[in-house]
């Protein structure tokens, strides 16, 4: 098991982590008093240690986005205590917004009470300590003024219904309104600051987990006092020079994440530039307009407003008061009435009055349009409460959730990346200004952060040497090559084709000539197609499921038999709803490979890329590594290997119905590794780990992932078993690896045990990472590093055996290394062996004449998932409104079972 040190208690880490221990109990060793038999149970694997650094290359000097953090009170001890907040009646104070206040007032408050110990709380249920607070157990009363709302506060609706102020609620005059609130602190834990000395020689343990939450804990606390929005480790200011439009409504908003790393070299805050998205803060109206597109609030579809507007905040004029959106009024402002209640002496009498001659006769508010607009509720469901809606402006700082559109993802990409240096100067400002050495928490723990940039050694690898046709052989220089004079290394025949156009606009003939005379120059022998389809104009406003069906019977009634490959022509450049209706049909229903493109602006370089997929997609290469063909790769061309790349794709986080899908890529045809093939499924929403490696339905049939890549490896590697199967897992973080190691790949033996029992293959798993945020820099040069460079020394992990690697040519932005774990290693590479190969599976990308950022089976994980997941295409009325989490109230929704791909392409690589 993992190399914890035994606690003092007795308890040590030879079995999962236990379940908490409550205070002042001492466990007992339980696990010796079981039969001898019963102990060899299960080996619960753990992530395998470095073994060595690597070598090669040419040494380069860099800076990377880690500072270095000192910690000299070792000695001490965080204090955990468990918080419950509640209103004088007992009532528990649900929703996260008044307890950063409650806690805030009761520190202020009883601050002598507290013997003056600083805080460090986390907004919900959690406060920390350093150093135990005078009883084990606190009760404190505090009283908060209008407790209505502020920024981190969307959820606290401190009224129970029917409280007497409702009435007053109704009109907006709001008395000066106060509230008690109920405290209690008490004992939950003492996590020793010591754990973050041991986890630094290597020794992880829950302490440690613990003692550097509550260091992010102290951060994130920071940030929250100085009004920002928090999201997970990341903090976003109030300030509108760091928000930028991205159309729709959407502002991309700019921040920063923080957080503690341990490393070779010590403890280190990792600090980086982040982007969330937020709701455009300011009138509804405003916002309105943009997020659906239209001119003025007349044209507004008003159903989808509800949808979208639904627990939003805002604040309404004159009064400034704070509410979250429940919904719209059925009729207009100058139709919708309500009950005013009104005193006239000592009797009560109500009147029915519109929304629209109460603010304008009663209250004496101009309205401008609000007549003939729906009004925005906030009241409760039984007790509507209206409000005009010209008086209501978005509060700033609201998440959006839902998924980006392609235009505005496009947006985003472009207004948020920075250059090199551009991005160094914002971080170095930003650590000056949080001023951390102010911070009286941290400076309680002894912990010092160093305003410097730390300085690595890199390495960076040679290119790989490429074939490609006419045994020609050539270095990719910068990452990059072309085929400009070069033949594809294994070219395919286009025999029998056809083309089909759903009303493109283009010249489809030249295209075709165009076509044919690329593919001769590349060594691809296109003949003529047998036709051109054109779609026929009624079928133009048609479902997308009704057109694809229309031009499928129009080929079939003029073609003479099955075509090898159709090309299809998509009238609209990204996000064409026809592309997942055809991909089904041509791979699931008929077999036949087919490529879409939306011709905008075609020419010979946008020739050459389209051609590299077809080749790809009908069998062929198009260029491979030197050391595949003369099978000289170390430890993979010796003895059969099988390379899978496996991913998981989820919906956005505003969908919570939408299957997840995983994909597993597996390379054919060993000794390469350039070819390979895909198997998908779906599965639960939003559940990470694959779980149809192995399925497992009756005695004699196991319909999982696995057997189907295992058996055509064997088939396509000469009747071969792979002795050694090297995993690549795409988008786990680090709590996942033992899941990954222990859940995961026991399904894969699994399934291998099922096909032999007596064959035991060695394993590899490497997970790799994107969305990190450790970024490298070249001291003095305004560039990106250059591709191959290799850093695993200096900010890698104390323990465990991982890499950073760019292997492509940073064009734009900075450059994102891929962050390599090697989790388990039974084949035994050696560190340069091992890094590159890695390399090298960043060069066999058939798609592009580049070097890509992370392994090539990971991308096509990827791009297969994708893909396959269109065939499922989710309108959106399945997303969620805006800020719910995406949990279905009704439990697990049973998964649609995806279509399996016809034989003769269920082989290819159909996703390139």
């Amino acid at each position: 098991m993992s190399s914890n040190e035994p606690d003092g208690n007795g308890a040590d880490g030879a079995l999962p982590p236990p379940p908490p221990i409550p205070p002042n109990v001492v466990p007992v060793q339980a696990e010796l008093e079981q039969p001898p038999e019963l102990l060899k149970k299960k080996v619960v694997r753990v992530p395998i240690a470095r073994r060595g650094l690597a070598s090669k290359g040419q040494k380069i000097t860099l800076l990377t986005n880690h500072f270095k953090v000192n910690v000299t009170n070792i000695e001490g001890h965080f204090f955990h205590y468990s918080v419950a907040l509640s209103y004088e009646d007992g009532r528990p104070v649900d929703g996260k917004g008044a307890g950063r206040k409650v806690i805030d007032k009761v520190h202020e408050t009883y601050h002598s009470e507290l013997a003056g110990k600083d805080f460090a709380y986390d907004g919900e249920k959690s406060l920390f300590t350093v150093g135990p607070l005078p009883r084990n157990k606190l009760e404190f009363t505090v009283v908060l003024e209008d407790v209505s709302s502020n920024r981190n506060n969307g959820n606290c609706s401190p009224e129970g219904p029917g409280s007497p102020n409702d009435g007053d609620r109704k009109r907006m005059k709001r008395p000066y309104r106060s509230k008690s609130f109920k405290v209690e602190i008490s004992f939950a834990a003492k996590i020793p600051m010591q754990a973050i000395a041991s986890a630094l020689r290597g020794q992880e343990s829950e302490n440690f987990q613990e003692a550097i939450r509550v260091l992010d804990i102290i951060l994130r606390q920071n940030a929250s006092k100085q009004g920002c929005l928090l999201v997970r480790q990341s903090f976003f200011h109030n300030d509108p020079r760091s928000f930028t439009s991205v159309g729709g409504g959407v502002l991309g908003c700019r921040g920063f994440h923080s957080s503690f790393r341990t490393t070779q070299s010590g403890l280190s805050l990792n600090i980086d530039v982040s982007t969330t998205m937020i709701i455009q803060p300011g009138p509804v109206v405003d916002f309105l307009i943009a997020n659906q597109n239209v001119r003025d609030p007349f044209s507004l579809d008003w159903t989808k407003a509800k949808r979208t507007l639904k627990n939003l905040r805002i604040r309404a004029s004159p009064s400034n008061s704070e509410y979250k959106i429940t919904g719209l009024s059925e009729k207009p402002c100058k139709d919708q009435m309500f009950t005013l209640k009104q005193k006239s002496g000592s009797a009560e009498d109500s009147i029915e009055i519109t929304v629209y001659d109460y603010f304008v006769n009663h209250r004496h508010i101009e309205l401008r349009y609000s007549s003939d607009l729906p009004c925005i509720n906030v009241g409760k469901p039984k007790r509507p409460t209206y409000i005009p809606i010209e008086l209501c402006s978005l509060v700033s700082l609201q998440r959006y959730t839902k998924a980006l559109s392609t235009f505005q993802r496009a947006s985003l990409v472009e207004k948020s990346r920075q250059k090199p240096q551009e991005r160094m100067r914002v971080l170095s400002d930003s650590l000056k200004k949080n001023n951390y050495d102010a911070e009286p928490m941290l400076r309680s723990c002894g912990i010092a952060i160093n305003s410097n940039f730390i300085q690595v050694e890199g390495r960076v690898l040679p290119a790989p040497k490429l074939k490609v046709g006419n045994g020609e052989d050539f270095f990719p220089r910068n990452g990059r090559w072309n085929f400009n004079n070069k033949k594809l290394a294994q070219p395919t025949k286009i025999e029998r084709w056809a083309v089909v156009n759903f009303s493109a606009r283009c010249d489809t003939r030249g295209l075709v000539r165009d076509l044919i005379k690329c593919g001769d120059m590349k060594g691809i022998a296109i003949e003529e197609p047998f036709d051109v389809f054109e779609e026929n104009p009624q079928f133009r406003r048609a479902p997308p499921m009704v057109r694809v069906e229309k031009m499928f019977e129009e080929v079939q009634s003029k073609l003479p038999g099955q075509p090898q490959f159709l090309l299809c022509l998509l009238p609209e450049r990204k996000n064409s709803d026809l592309y997942g209706p055809w991909k089904r049909k041509n791979l699931a229903e008929y077999g036949i490979v087919t490529q879409c493109i939306a011709p905008m602006r075609v020419n010979d370089q946008y020739l050459t890329n389209v051609l590299l997929k077809i080749n790809a997609k009908l069998g062929g290469l198009n260029s491979l590594l030197a050391v595949e063909h003369s099978p000289s790769i170390p430890m993979v061309s010796k003895v059969p290997t099988i390379i899978l790349g496996m991913d998981v794709s989820h919906g956005s986080p505003g969908q919570s119905d939408v299957p997840s899908i995983a994909a597993v890529v597996s390379s054919r045809h060993w000794p390469l590794i350039s070819r390979y093939r895909a198997a998908v499924r779906t599965q639960s929403p939003k559940v990470e780990m694959i779980d149809s490696l192995y399925k497992r339905i009756s005695e004699t049939e196991d319909d999982g992932i696995m057997r189907e890549l295992l058996l055509d490896f064997y088939t396509s590697s000469g009747k071969r078993k792979p002795d050694q199967i090297i995993i690549f897992r795409d988008g786990v973080s680090e709590s996942q690896f033992n899941q990954v190691l222990n859940v995961e790949l026991d399904q894969i033996i699994q399934a291998c045990k099922f096909l032999d029992e007596n064959w035991s293959p060695k394993f590899v798993v490497i997970v790799a990472q994107k969305n990190h945020h450790t970024k490298f820099f070249q001291s003095g040069s305004p560039d990106n590093v250059p591709p191959g460079t290799i850093i695993d020394n200096k900010i890698c992990h104390p323990r465990n055996n991982d890499f950073y690697l760019c292997a492509h040519a940073g064009m734009i932005g900075t450059t994102r290394p891929t962050h390599y774990h090697v989790l388990l290693d039974e084949v035994g590479f050696s560190a340069d062996d091992l890094q590159e190969l890695v390399h090298s599976l960043s060069y066999v990308y058939q798609r592009s004449t580049t070097a890509i950022s992370v392994v090539a089976p990971v991308c096509y994980a990827h791009l297969a998932a994708t893909q396959i997941g269109q065939f499922i295409k989710y309108d959106e009325s399945s997303e969620t409104t805006s800020s719910d989490g995406g949990l279905t109230s009704a439990g697990a929704v049973p998964v649609p079972q995806l279509p399996r791909l016809q034989e003769k392409v269920c082989n290819s690589m159909f996703f390139c």
